[in-house]
């Protein structure tokens, strides 16, 4: 059945299968065929590179039912995708693809914080952040956390860094509802569960006792299998569980787990949790080589650490990790980090530890440290140590991650022969690092696969590895799941006897090869060598990004239209298309990507702060903004630099004006306008936009204490930030400066949003001399009371080689200069607060939340609280944007009342308002309100 998606600006029409029984009692589109949705999620942070035929958002178990019938029926098959952060080739497909990121993110704490239940699209990261306040957190902790999901870590057996096999997926997932290839869902915390799966799921049911039954009667099959179960192991099915656990419920929840799609769908879990341990002392330990750090294993293990990461010399580099006085050579270093439940307990594990650590033959006087800066840094370094290594990768070359384990005391010899064999196959920019406690390491190669040459150095190199690691005595894979980088490998790994029972359990749960085929269970013996992504050459920008994914989670865009990454992706895609001569598919690729690419980004720099690259999307965004100026538009953008004061006295006299004329008739001729000119240039009119602003006068004070620049989003919209920061400004005795022709200046984001370079570079011109100017050639600190506007100007002036201008937003210099010397006349009882997006890059959330506190008992940012997409105009131009951006912020404050919604951002303001239906507020209004001066009574 043909079915139309209509936004607010654009039809996309999409061949779907229709779910008349849907949770939402309305139809439901399962399947888009379109270019751009297939072309978006053709790609993961993997090697492997495939374009599904469709992609499905399903919204409820039943739609998932619903796809696994369609995929019987028509003889395709399914791949479920959560996170995109698998490594192994398990999450792509040329047949259907799953996304269940977009409906599939609930949480819910349970027991105070001893159980959690989470569905697969919520992150690691998000289910944590609900645990911190009560102490607890998630068992596995991978170092993609940010970005990676419950769905990714049940499909995969994620452990981690410090969770090892003790504490990883398999050993605290405590339930699960699974939806199976026939529909059926099984939840296994059902009392009657056990029956359920018997009379529903017989097949599936049946082979797991006959196995379990099997594996017990066979002393040599236990041991095989405790064999493969001692380390970390991720290849295969975990054929563990059959000696782990007797029922066949039991049974059939843990062989979900690091089953990679290839049994069902797990649609909810629930998590045992651990403690946090919350305080931590961390240390660096540099080694003269790889040998000496690994052998020094032993001995720190003694200690008890928590983490010990080990890094060679080329992951050093790559992190940007200096070690003072020393060029590093052949260096290796460990980052071992201890972790308690308080200080005392930790000063008692530092004293043992520091007593081991000194007899270590270590460069220099390594310490044990408790400081988080230091800390942060370099968990920053190491949690992004594959994007930063891959990264730097020849042009035209593939980045690949492998992982393996190995007996911790064989470790040091499994190094040294893998550095062997990359100098063998010249894979000189090979990096080693990982998790040493576990004898888990991680090492990552690139090859060039537009060679053939290379491809079967590739096929050699593998083999030699594979032999290497289980002449050692290990597994293949550890943590990124077997996929299809080694599911030519499982037999061998596992031998024909245990083999032969995965093929059994994989017969009985998907009979008509439906899920996932080629991952795990695979009888072609080139997978690993099928379907290599290649990387085509776009711009500097694109070519960095390693499609992680980190960037995705933050994304304001990510449930309307495209992430980060699906932006780059994108962009190669077009380049691909181009170079094969596939105009058609450039055409539609091109076409479609000015909405889901282009309009619908807020370029609010967000993905640069949660990328181990420090790569912002916008900027990409911008330049092709800059493509598309065009004629008077581009002529129009250029002059409105020029008169700014001219124009927002203007564009505040016509919404002024708008005011004064009914609905019925000013938005039909809005719309006109706006169909006529272009959506991206004509804002949306609506009643509840805020009223007429106030024209900004410079002013002068001898010995002014700091410059004041005022936003000119006051001009055109009434704003209570400025008045406020006065207020609180004379409240506080100081005084301040207004500069000179104030009313002309910005801080040039709204030309450099639209990719007007010679608007942007006017206007920063203009403002940084007058700047300059007021605060004395940088003397007296200037203040903003925006902070996207102070967000703007540092980026302005930063191509200023020589500036010495010291930029503070209100809410910082508030809480520095002016807060202290006030009285809090009346504290509110509850206030609900969102950060922005520029507080965030700004480093200043703890500043605003610190502000909060000081006039509130209780302060709540929600837990879903992420950018508002308003961005200036943004808003305003695609509002369908800003209203997907804060949906989920706004049901976090469902059925709660506060005294107060405040903000730090006039636009963030206007847009939280409109997804809440309460009135939001600046954070200094408020503040103003509740205090007086120090010394009156």
């Amino acid at each position: 059945q043909e079915r139309i998606l209509i936004s607010s600006w654009v039809r996309v029409e999409t061949k779907s299968v229709v779910n008349p029984t849907s949770a939402t009692g309305t139809f439901t589109p399962l399947l888009s065929t379109q270019a751009i949705d297939r072309y978006r999620t053709s790609s993961d942070a993997s090697h492997f590179y495939l374009v599904p035929d469709a992609v499905a958002t399903p919204i409820s178990e039943h739609d998932i039912a619903t796809l696994f019938a369609h995929a019987t029926a028509a003889g395709t098959s399914i791949t479920f995708r959560s996170g995109g952060t698998s490594l192994s080739g398990q999450a792509v497909s040329d047949a259907i693809l799953v996304d269940t990121r977009r409906h599939f993110r609930e949480i819910e704490v349970l027991d105070g914080g001893l159980r959690v239940r989470t569905q697969p699209g919520a992150t690691v990261r998000a289910v944590n952040a609900r645990l911190r306040r009560i102490g607890r957190k998630l068992g596995p902790d991978p170092a993609s956390e940010i970005a990676c999901t419950i769905g990714g870590v049940i499909a995969n057996n994620s452990s981690g860094m410090a969770c090892g096999i003790t504490h990883n997926t398999y050993r605290t997932l405590q339930s699960a509802t699974v939806v199976l290839h026939n529909g059926v869902i099984i939840n296994t915390a059902d009392s009657h569960c056990e029956e359920d799966l018997m009379v529903k799921a017989p097949a599936i049911y049946k082979a797991i006792n006959e196995i379990h039954a099997e594996i017990q009667r066979s002393p040599n099959l236990k041991l095989q299998i405790g064999e493969q179960y001692r380390l970390k192991n991720t290849m295969g099915y975990g054929l563990n569980s059959f000696v782990d656990f007797s029922s066949a419920v039991d049974i059939f929840l843990h062989l979900m787990v690091g089953s990679e799609g290839t049994l069902g769908f797990v649609s909810e879990a629930i998590f045992e949790t651990i403690p946090l341990l919350s305080h931590a002392a961390t240390t660096l330990l540099v080694f003269e080589n790889l040998q000496e750090a690994t052998q020094s294993l032993d001995l720190i293990q003694t200690t008890r650490p928590a983490t010990i990461e080990l890094m060679d010399t080329a992951s050093l580099r790559a992190g940007g990790i200096l070690v003072e006085n020393l060029d590093l050579n052949l260096h290796s270093a460990l980052l071992v980090e201890y972790q308690a439940e308080n200080e005392p307990a930790l000063a008692e594990i530092m004293r043992i530890a520091q007593t081991t650590i000194n007899q270590l033959n270590v460069i220099g006087k390594p310490r044990l440290s408790i400081d988080q800066r230091m800390r942060e840094e370099l968990w920053h370094i190491r949690k992004g140590l594959y994007a930063a290594v891959a990264s730097s990768r020849r042009p035209g070359t593939t980045a690949l991650l492998e992982d393996i384990a190995v007996p911790v005391s064989q470790l040091a010899t499994t190094c040294i022969a893998l550095q062997e064999l990359f100098r063998k196959f010249g894979y000189v920019e090979a990096v080693i690092f990982g998790h040493a406690k576990d004898g888990n390491i991680h090492f990552l190669i690139s090859e060039d696969f537009q060679n053939s040459d290379r491809v079967e150095q590739y096929r050699l190199f593998t083999e030699e590895m594979v032999d290497l690691v289980l002449e050692q005595g290990g597994s293949l894979k550890a943590e990124h799941g077997t996929g299809r980088m080694m599911a030519p490998f499982v037999e061998r790994q596992f031998g024909p006897e245990l083999y032969s029972l995965m093929l059994r359990i994989k017969k009985a749960f998907d009979p008509a090869g439906i899920l996932n085929p080629g991952v795990i269970i695979s009888k072609d013996t080139s997978t690993h060598l099928r379907h290599i992504k290649s990387n085509p050459t776009v711009d500097l920008l694109v070519d960095k990004c390693v499609e992680c994914g980190y960037c995705e989670p933050i994304c304001p865009s990510k449930d309307l239209t495209t992430t980060p990454r699906q932006r780059i992706v994108l962009q190669r895609a077009l380049t691909r298309a181009k170079e094969v001569g596939n105009l058609e598919l450039h055409e539609q690729l091109l076409k479609s990507s000015e909405y889901h690419v282009i309009q619908t980004c807020a370029v609010d720099g967000l993905c640069e702060s949660s990328c181990p690259l420090g790569i912002n999307t916008g900027d990409l965004v911008i330049s092709l903004r800059k493509d598309s100026n065009s004629g008077m538009f581009k002529a129009l953008l250029a002059q409105s630099a020029r008169h700014w004061g001219l124009v927002t006295r203007a564009i505040a006299a016509v919404l002024s004006m708008s005011k004064k004329i009914p609905s019925r008739i000013i938005l039909p001729i809005n719309e006109t306008l706006r169909s006529l000119l272009g959506y991206e240039r004509v804002p949306l009119w609506s009643a509840d936009l805020p009223s007429l602003g106030s024209a900004r006068s410079p002013a002068t004070n001898s010995n002014a204490d700091f410059v004041f620049f005022p936003s000119c989003l006051g001009t055109v919209f009434h704003s209570e930030s400025a008045g406020a920061l006065k207020s609180l400004a004379k409240k506080a005795g100081l005084t301040f400066n207004v500069p000179s022709n104030t009313s002309n200046l910005c801080c040039g984001t709204p030309w450099k949003s639209k990719g007007s370079a010679s608007g942007y570079e006017f206007m920063v011109d203009a403002t940084y001399k007058a700047l300059l100017d007021a605060s004395d050639n940088g003397r007296i600190p200037i203040v903003c009371d925006a902070s996207s506007c102070t967000e703007g100007i540092i980026k302005a002036i930063s191509s200023k080689s020589t500036h010495s201008l010291k930029i503070r937003d209100s809410i910082e210099f508030t809480e520095r200069f002016i807060l202290p010397r006030l009285h809090i006349t009346k504290k509110l009882n509850s206030i609900a607060l969102h950060p922005t997006c520029s507080s965030t890059l700004l480093g200043i959330n703890s500043s605003v939340e610190r502000v909060a506190q000081a006039i509130s008992e209780s302060v709540l940012i929600p837990d879903d609280w992420g950018c508002c997409a308003f961005a200036g105009d943004r808003g305003m131009l695609h509002p369908d944007l800003t209203a997907s951006a804060t949906r989920a912020e706004a049901a976090c404050l469902n059925g709660k009342t506060f005294d107060a919604y405040l903000s730090t951002n006039l636009t963030c303001e206007i847009g939280l308002s409109r997804a809440t239906g309460e009135s939001y507020q600046h954070l200094l209004y408020q503040l103003d309100l509740l205090s007086q001066a120090k010394s009156a009574k």
